[in-house]
């Protein structure tokens, strides 16, 4: 898939953000395509209207970001000026317009990017399926004619770069809503060190665990988007040598219920790396056992979504997906003690696995562990539940941490998307990249 260099290349040639942009436009609007899903409001005009000046801004020889003219989708959970931000709920239709961008889309605007539309996703984004009742869900990519999840919560978001409706795409991860689309849909997802990217104008799930982060097709991609929103320099990934690099691979929970498919993508890479000269290293990580104690009664997501969302239930409860309602009044189980308890034992986790994995370049271990299954499989709410579950369970410990880490596939050409992620350390955002830029292009020459 073509890169931002590409297209930086192609303008520089006299190339049209015109013609791209109405390619998007086209295959959002194509009947047969997942658009309408994918997307909850297009813009269209404004789209072209940006397209147009930066094309004559190219022909009148004025600077201009190389990205200038790239179209970009927005996560319907921030504010666009002019917009209802519903976070693809019908319990905020009847919300006031946006006055203001979110810093993420004014700071992707002011480097040149186009935001081409509003792209569904899970209501409240409290969920990692990306299922959507009210809008419909977008199919993946991959063997569409079984229709199969593309993850969540930034669905719409994923399902917009697959099938060229977008470039790259703006989402939210509070428990891997960027990296589980980008893995069972064989995308590159990004989350950052949460403090790094402001979260000002974006609707909130989790305060404590919420962070912003792009969706692309390329680890150099995702690189810049998060340049962009970190308000930094962008800089060129630097050559970051596979032989010395060392990985953990925790033992402890991540492999649990694991397929076919994902283990055997996961063995093929981590073999890859090791002939590379990587020094991977099994460790236990014990602590990792003890996420679902220190959750039990719905962790930060619940709590927080709670306090946030309790005017709401009480005027709309009838208007919610029941099973995101359900997952938010959990937090109605924590009390004021609970909170603070909560709060305590993240910060001992967080202290006891930092020293654990001190040693370490970064974690390495499958993003989710099973393929995308179909939608239909997951109507009853045993199963809604567990796969949700599954599908949580190892991105969210990058969450808990206040780590950075990263979503790539590792999947042979025509096979079922699985992710290869890799988790780095607090801060180390611009090292991680780095290190998934080579494990990338290892895995690409394959």
């Amino acid at each position: 898939m073509p890169t931002f260099a590409d297209f930086a290349r192609s303008f520089e040639a006299g190339a049209r953000s015109r013609d791209l942009v109405e390619q998007c436009l086209a295959r959002i609007a194509a009947p047969d395509g997942e658009g309408s899903r994918a997307f909850l409001k297009v813009h269209a005009d404004q789209a072209r209207a940006a397209a147009d000046l930066h094309d004559t801004m190219r022909r009148s020889g004025a600077p201009a970001s190389p990205f200038a003219g790239i179209p970009v989708s927005i996560k319907d959970l921030f504010d666009m000026a002019g917009d209802v931000t519903t976070a693809g709920s019908r319990v905020l239709r009847d919300a006031s317009p946006a006055t203001r961008d979110a810093p993420a889309v004014s700071r992707l605007r002011a480097a040149g990017f186009i935001p081409i539309g509003r792209t569904n996703m899970t209501e409240f984004a409290f969920s990692g399926l990306g299922i959507n009742p009210h809008f419909g869900t977008p199919a993946n990519a991959y063997d569409r004619a079984n229709v199969r999840i593309p993850g969540g919560s930034s669905s719409g978001a994923a399902v917009s770069v697959t099938d060229g409706m977008a470039v790259a795409a703006l989402g939210t991860d509070t428990g891997g809503s960027c990296r589980i689309p980008a893995a069972l849909c064989g995308l590159v997802g990004f989350k950052p060190t949460a403090n790094r990217v402001p979260l000002d104008g974006a609707v909130p799930l989790s305060t404590s665990l919420d962070s912003i982060g792009p969706i692309a097709t390329s680890v150099a991609c995702c690189a810049v988007l998060d340049a962009v929103l970190a308000g930094e320099e962008v800089r060129p990934l630097r050559d970051f040598p596979l032989n010395g690099l060392r990985l953990a691979v925790p033992q402890t929970l991540v492999f649990d219920g694991i397929d076919s498919d994902v283990g055997r993508a996961f063995t093929v890479a981590r073999t890859a790396l090791s002939e590379a000269g990587a020094k991977i290293v099994d460790i236990p990580l014990r602590e990792l056992s003890e996420l679902a104690q220190i959750n039990r009664k719905g962790g930060f997501g619940a709590a927080e979504a709670y306090a946030s969302h309790r005017p709401l239930i009480e005027a709309k409860a009838a208007l919610y997906d029941p099973r995101v309602l359900s997952r938010i009044l959990r937090g109605r189980e924590q009390d004021a003690a609970d909170y603070i308890d909560l709060m305590r034992a993240r910060a001992d986790f967080i202290r006891r696995v930092r020293a654990a994995v001190a040693p370490f370049d970064a974690l390495l271990l499958p993003t989710v562990p099973i393929v995308a299954p179909r939608i239909a499989d997951l109507d009853d709410e045993i199963a809604y539940r567990d796969v949700n579950l599954l599908l949580l369970r190892n991105p969210t410990i990058a969450n808990f941490l206040d780590a950075c880490a990263i979503s790539l596939p590792c999947h042979q050409p025509g096979e079922a998307p699985v992710g290869l992620m890799l988790i780095g350390h607090n801060g180390g955002d611009q090292r991680l990249f780095d290190i998934a830029a080579a494990v990338e292009g290892l895995l690409t020459a394959g």
